[in-house]
This record gives structure tokens, C-alpha cells and sequence, in this order.
């Protein structure tokens, strides 16, 4: 039945079975999921594109500043980039899950190669203008939408060996936030020696490192899923996630996380320009700093054996980000703020992996690709009203104190969900028995009596 909330060991043959992991001299076992060889193209690819994408966020950050100075337009700009994904990925959730990943993938990496290259020549030939920022923004939210649940659901694909999946979600979440802090730092010095469109330009260019590594990829065809209407899975995705505890609270924090935490992102030229009094330089080091946090976060989990002891780590990030928050609101001195953005880096990176190694782990196959597109749905889809929200109140109270409320709010998110552990607990545990992540109640009763 599509109400199902419990998956069982057969219908769910990509979870990553822990337990049973064989043990491996020294830290060796930290990179296991680079053992398979479409893995390591996924990697090859991402590496390369990834450091593209956040130079383009840094840049389109900082031109939309250069060209507007308001506070209120960062802040559109970044609802008109994140919006479609709301509104769409329930819809490419159920897409994802009847055509073949791999060529959703392809699709959507190709489009968003045209969307920088647009954004490149129309900054390079100096004709950008603010309305062609939104438009061209919206066109990445609308590609996105797609490509978040369709990436998270191809992960599966590209480890032969089930037991690596949450490696490679490890691996991944570092190879993001090393290109997190490689991007921003090249663009902050880009900009200032050139413009924002050079930034645009190599990300278009590093998309076809992307695009190669997919087609190289050896995975079998994926088949259409017949049998029912796109409306009735779109309805059987709903239910499975609503019915499930664990995923329904994990989604709710990241929804509260996403509108009144991560936006904070979108003030950053704020802070860097107005607050700490400097350039695009400054820009880059903020950024760059998140993502030294970030990294340190994923490659903690990455030497994790087992995806044990991950759940309570989800409302202690929350309120580490929301401390990083506070404190950096409070920070007028560069030195002070860039390690703050290094302790909100690491707890935003913290919560966000966790949450996506306990989901993939929890979900059935044949809804993981709706269950992916509601996480995108609480990951992106709520941050446009975030950068919307924190925009205007940046513009009304300053930036200092938004983020200021912002960590706050997280911490209280972070308070709500620790409430609902023992709730969570109970429904996972028998989960976890089944697919001999903990030991069952005959092992547990046989080692209390060995004990």
C-alpha cells in the first residue's frame, strides 16, 4: 500500500546496512564509495562543476548589490530563484520517479549551462539589468527542481554495493562544501579584478564536466513506471510522507531551518559592504569561511561506519547554527565573524547530511524520489519566502539584527524536535532492526544473557 511508512528490507535493497560493514585498516574505509567506478565520474564531474556553481552564487549575489544597493532586492532575487522549486518539486518528485534519472540529470545540467552562459554574455556585453537577473534566476529554480530530487534519487545508482550509499552521501556533502570554499574565493578575487560575467562564464563552461561524466556512467536503463495516473503518485507520495513520524519531523525542522535560517545567505553582501566596510574580497572570505565549517561537518561524517547515532545530531546542528547566527549578528570585526561563519557553517552542513543519510536510509525505493523532492521542497522550496522575509527585515531593522532573530528561531526549532526524539526513536528503531542496523530483539535478549 502506498500508506506504508515502514519500508521493508526487499522493497528498500539501497539501504546502507551498517552493521554489516567488513572493517578496513586504518581510515580507508571513510572513502569506500570511490571503490565504484560511476561513482568516481559522479565525483570527477562534481568537483569541477560545483566550484562553478558557487562562484555564480557569489557573483549574482554581489551584482545584484553592485547594481540595485537595496537589501529587498537580494532578497527577490533570491525568491525568484528558489519559488519554482517550491511550487514544482512535488510534480518532478513523481517524474523523477517514471522516467530514467540518468537522463534528467543530463537535461538538467545541459540547461543550466544555457542559464550561466545567458547570464555570462549579458553581463560581459554590459546589458544586464535587474529584471534579466530575476528571469534568468527563475529559469535556474525551475531547472532545480528537477535536479535536486533527480540527483538525490541517482545516488543510488552510482554504488553497486547498497552498503556504501551513506558514504557516498558523506562524500558528496564534501565535495559540495569543498567547492564551497573554493568558489567563493575565486570569485571574490574574479570580481574584483574583472566583473560578475567572468564568474558566469566558467560555470557555464564547468557544466560539461558534469554532462561527460553522466553519459560515461554504466548503469543499467531505467524503465518507465506504469500503471498509475501521475495524480494518483502524486497523492501516494503525500500520504507516504505525512504517515511517516520520522520523515514527516524531519522535514518540518528543515522547513522551519530553511525559511529563518539559511536565507542568511542573501544578506551577505550586506555584511560584507555596510557592516565590515569591505569589497568583494571580504564577500569571498565570508562565503569561504561557511564553507571550511561545512567541510569539517561532512568530513566528520564521512569517517562514520554507521548511520547510528545520526538522529540526535539533527537538533544539536540546529542549535549550533543558530548560535553561529546569533554571534555573527553581533560581530562588527571580520576576525570575529569569519569564525563564526565557520561554526554556522559546520552546524548547517551537520543538520543538513544527517537529515539526508537518516531519509535515504528510511525510504522506500519506489517513493524516493518523491520523498526527495518534499526534502527539496523543505530545503530550497521554503528558503524564497526566507530570502524574501529576510530581506525586508534587513531593510526595515538592518541586517545585524535578522540574523540575530533568524538563529533564534533555529534555536527554538532545534528545542521543538528534541521534544519529539522519543516519538522518532520508536518508530525508527523497528525500521532500523529489520534492515540489521541495530540488533534485533532475539540478538539484543541472546547478548544481555552472553553479557
Amino acid at each position: 500500500m502506498a500508506q506504508e511508512t515502514q519500508p521493508s528490507t526487499s522493497n528498500n535493497p539501497a539501504v546502507p546496512q551498517a552493521a554489516g560493514l567488513s572493517p578496513a585498516a586504518g581510515l580507508s574505509h571513510a572513502w569506500r564509495a570511490l571503490r565504484h567506478r560511476n561513482f568516481r565520474l559522479f565525483f570527477g564531474g562534481q568537483s569541477i562543476s560545483l566550484i562553478g556553481t558557487w562562484m555564480t552564487r557569489v557573483a549574482t549575489s554581489w551584482l545584484v548589490y553592485r547594481l540595485t544597493k537595496s537589501s529587498l532586492l537580494l532578497g527577490t532575487v533570491g525568491f525568484a530563484g528558489q519559488i519554482p522549486t517550491f511550487l514544482l518539486a512535488p510534480l518532478a518528485g513523481v517524474i523523477v520517479d517514471r522516467i530514467d534519472r540518468r537522463k534528467v540529470l543530463v537535461w538538467t545540467q545541459a540547461l543550466a549551462m544555457v542559464q550561466s552562459l545567458a547570464l555570462a554574455w549579458l553581463t560581459l556585453s554590459h546589458r544586464i539589468n535587474i529584471g534579466e537577473v530575476l528571469a534568468l534566476s527563475a529559469m535556474q529554480g525551475v531547472i532545480n527542481a528537477f535536479d535536486m530530487p533527480g540527483r538525490q534519487s541517482f545516488m543510488i545508482r552510482m554504488v553497486e554495493d547498497r552498503n556504501d550509499l551513506s558514504n557516498a552521501i558523506a562524500i558528496n556533502s564534501s565535495m559540495v562544501n569543498l567547492a564551497r570554499l573554493i568558489g567563493p574565493s575565486l570569485a571574490g578575487l574574479l570580481i574584483a579584478a574583472t566583473n560578475e560575467g567572468w564568474c558566469f562564464l566558467v560555470d557555464g563552461v564547468s557544466y560539461i564536466a558534469v554532462i561527460v561524466s553522466l553519459v560515461m556512467m554504466r548503469v543499467p536503463h531505467e524503465s518507465p513506471h506504469h500503471g498509475t495516473t501521475m495524480i494518483e503518485q502524486l497523492r501516494q507520495g503525500w500520504a507516504y510522507v505525512a504517515e511517516s513520524v520520522p520523515i514527516r519531523r524531519i522535514l518540518m525542522l528543515f522547513s522551519v531551518l530553511s525559511l529563518m535560517g539559511w536565507p542568511f545567505m542573501v544578506l551577505m553582501p550586506i555584511f560584507a559592504a555596510q557592516v565590515l566596510h569591505g569589497g568583494p574580497h571580504t564577500l569571498g572570505f565570508l562565503m569561504g569561511a561557511v564553507g571550511v565549517g561545512s567541510l569539517a561537518s561532512a568530513l566528520s561524517l564521512v569517517l562514520r561506519r554507521s548511520v547510528r547515532g545520526l538522529l540526535k545530531m539533527i537538533p544539536i546542528a540546529a542549535a549550533v547554527f543558530g548560535i553561529g547566527l546569533i554571534s555573527f549578528g553581533l560581530s562588527k570585526n571580520l576576525w570575529l565573524s569569519l569564525p563564526m561563519m565557520l561554526v554556522t557553517g559546520f552546524g548547517m552542513m551537520q543538520g543538513l547530511t544527517a537529515s539526508n543519510t537518516i531519509l535515504q536510509t528510511l525510504v522506500d525505493e519506489r517513493m524516493r524520489g518523491r520523498v526527495m523532492s518534499y526534502y527539496t521542497m523543505a530545503f530550497v522550496g521554503m528558503a524564497p519566502f526566507g530570502s524574501l522575509m529576510a530581506g525586508a527585515l534587513a531593510h526595515a531593522i538592518g541586517a545585524p539584527r535578522t540574523v540575530m532573530i533568524s538563529g533564534i528561531a533555529c534555536i527554538l526549532g532545534s528545542l521543538w524536535f528534541w521534544s519529539r526524539m522519543t516519538e522518532i526513536r520508536s518508530v525508527m528503531r523497528p525500521i532500523y532492526q529489520r534492515l540489521g542496523i541495530v540488533p534485533g530483539p532475539e540478538v539484543a535478549v541472546e547478548e544481555a544473557a552472553e553479557g
